[in-house]
């Protein structure tokens, strides 16, 4: 499956084009409902520590013993290849700042499939008492799977196969349909689970979508979303999470274009989670300040996770959705 003041709150929504005169509903739009507070630090990481490491895309959950967990891909490391692992932190409360430190959890193994020194974008999805933290490598999804939401193991996803689905980037399937990608993450909505992840094939970014009745055999992919006011470029379509809003038929996609200086993220808004805009802005509801979003719903507060300005770390803030301040530039 992640400070600052709120100075920033009154920059949190943006402009976007009306809904059709005849939709009278309140345009509800995400917005940070508190301030910001650092969950975790660059870490160390001995033999593999650098000066320019830098801690990126990661997951937050909770694990069965009522801990928060939350693990991240830290990149610019001493490690061989693409320069990619991950790092775990253990916190007590989701809010405490400042979780602690507990090492190295993975490195990439060839011999499963996997790209050496990259590991990108873990993400935990609890599914009948099994937790499955997917990730991907070398353009490839990938799947761990615990029962205690603090270790793992590496899961087959068919005799001999370790991949989840599609080949690795630059294969033919990936030029012509995007198979491969990175920074996936899966919505469960009803009887049917949404995969969404970015990829940029011909060097133009954009999200993608799988769709699965059983989280093994998935449909061919979709686009989802690319362009408009966000960009087209190769990381324009970066850390896509989709979340349904409670008690309404709209579903957010919140999708990052810079990790740094300053980071941004734009957020659509949409009655179809298989549809956020095609070369337009009609679904654009919001830019955040920030980068590789997660939302957490516990207790029945929402909560977002993102990176730390500078890349040293994580953080988390309370989230709410609010009618549409009036539009700006």
């Amino acid at each position: 499956m992640i400070s600052v003041t709120r100075r920033q709150a009154c920059s949190l929504l943006c402009a976007a084009p009306l809904l059709p005169a005849q939709d009278h509903t309140p345009v509800l739009v995400p917005r940070l409902a508190g301030e910001w507070t650092r969950i975790a630090s660059t870490p160390d990481l001995g033999k593999f520590s650098t000066p320019k490491q830098e801690v990126v895309d990661f997951a937050v959950w909770q694990a069965l013993d009522g801990t928060w967990q939350a693990w991240s891909c830290i990149r610019h490391t001493a490690e061989p290849g693409a320069t990619r692992l991950f790092y775990r932190w253990q916190g007590r409360e989701l809010t405490a700042p400042d979780w602690e430190p507990m090492g190295i959890a993975l490195h990439a193994e060839p011999a499963f499939g996997e790209r050496l020194g990259a590991l990108q974008a873990p993400f935990v999805l609890n599914v009948a008492a099994e937790f499955r933290l997917y990730y991907t490598s070398g353009g490839r999804a990938f799947l761990l799977a615990g029962h205690d939401g603090k270790t793992f193991a590496r899961r087959m996803t068919s005799p001999g196969r370790f991949g989840l689905f599609g080949p690795f980037e630059g294969d033919a399937e990936a030029k012509v349909v995007g198979g491969g990608g990175r920074d996936i993450m899966i919505l469960h909505d009803g009887p049917r689970y949404i995969a969404y992840y970015t990829a940029n094939p011909d060097g133009l970014g954009r999200v993608y979508a799988r769709v699965s009745s059983n989280l093994a055999d998935w449909s061919d992919p979709r686009v989802v979303a690319f362009g408009g006011e966000a960009g087209a470029g190769p990381y324009s379509a970066e850390c896509p999470c989709v979340y349904r809003l409670p008690g309404t038929p709209h579903y957010y996609l919140f999708r990052t274009q810079r990790y740094a200086n300053p980071p941004e993220t734009r957020v659509y808004r949409s009655q179809d989670p298989l549809s956020f805009g095609i070369g337009d802005d009609r679904s654009l509801v919001a830019r955040l300040p920030l980068a590789a979003p997660e939302l957490v719903l516990h207790r029945g507060v929402l909560h977002i996770a993102a990176l730390m300005p500078d890349l040293k770390g994580l953080r988390i803030a309370r989230l709410d959705f609010a009618p549409r301040l009036p539009l700006a530039d």
